[in-house]
């Protein structure tokens, strides 16, 4: 699985893994992240269970397990959190944040040692080390409960099913061409996303970030002017599209 660092000051660095070459074709790929502060990490959207093992290796080459001291769900998908029961395991000192209205599902994925904190539908914020994170709600994008998060510092957005796309494996990590990409992210955008109304929510909280990239859980990362591109073509976008099929 590669990984690379997205960002990197004293006071933290962010790093992105995906692109497993032993994934099995069937499986659809996900990007997972890691937020490393001098006082603890968090790891976000840690993944499925088919994908824990070369997951935990990648994890182990940037920081110890004992310094894995929050983990990070945006919703109850299985390619978000089905490793969840695993890391479980081998995590001695770890609370998960997640919506509020998952808990009952997550945890059926198994979650006897690390401790649940609930996030408000509304959103919120944490301190993980010096660094303030900013949970920002993002529901019915895809599921009824989900929240994205929002550092300032480093100006990075995780924002889950957002921008997402579906490619193969030897995709680059990064948008190259954002015109192209649209191809590959618009069915996944009608189709996964039912409200027109939430989407134009989310948009306008975003607008009012200072977001410097925008780092979905599928497909490519955006920076820099792209993220601006993003939120222009979703903002024109017709969502709910398995609506003209009901």
């Amino acid at each position: 699985m590669q990984s690379l660092n997205l960002f990197e000051a004293p006071s933290h660095r962010w790093v992105v893994f995906g692109r497993d070459p032993s994934k099995p074709e069937s499986l659809i790929d996900t990007n997972q992240y890691l937020i490393q502060t001098p006082q603890g990490s968090m790891l976000l959207d840690p993944g499925g269970i088919e994908l824990f093992a070369p997951m935990l290796a990648a994890v182990l080459r940037e920081v110890p397990l004992e310094q894995i001291t929050h983990l990070f769900s945006s919703h109850q998908d299985p390619d978000v959190v089905s490793s969840l029961g695993l890391w479980d395991e081998v995590l001695s000192n770890a609370s998960l944040f997640a919506p509020g209205l998952w808990e009952g599902f997550l945890r059926h994925y198994g979650m006897n040692n690390i401790r649940f904190h609930p996030i408000d539908d509304r959103g919120g914020r944490l301190a993980l080390g010096s660094v303030e994170l900013e949970f920002i709600p993002a529901h019915y994008l895809h599921s009824s409960a989900n929240i994205h998060v929002f550092d300032a510092a480093s100006g990075i957005l995780f924002s889950g099913d957002v921008g997402a796309a579906l490619e193969p494996i030897d995709a680059p990590l990064f948008v190259e061409n954002f015109q192209e990409h649209t191809n590959k992210m618009r069915f996944f955008h009608q189709r996964w996303m039912p409200s027109n109304a939430a989407k134009q929510q989310w948009i306008r909280r975003v607008r009012s970030l200072n977001v410097q990239m925008l780092c979905p859980q599928h497909g490519r990362i955006f920076r820099g002017a792209e993220v601006q591109q993003f939120l222009d073509w979703f903002e024109q976008l017709d969502v709910g599209l398995g609506l003209q099929h009901g």
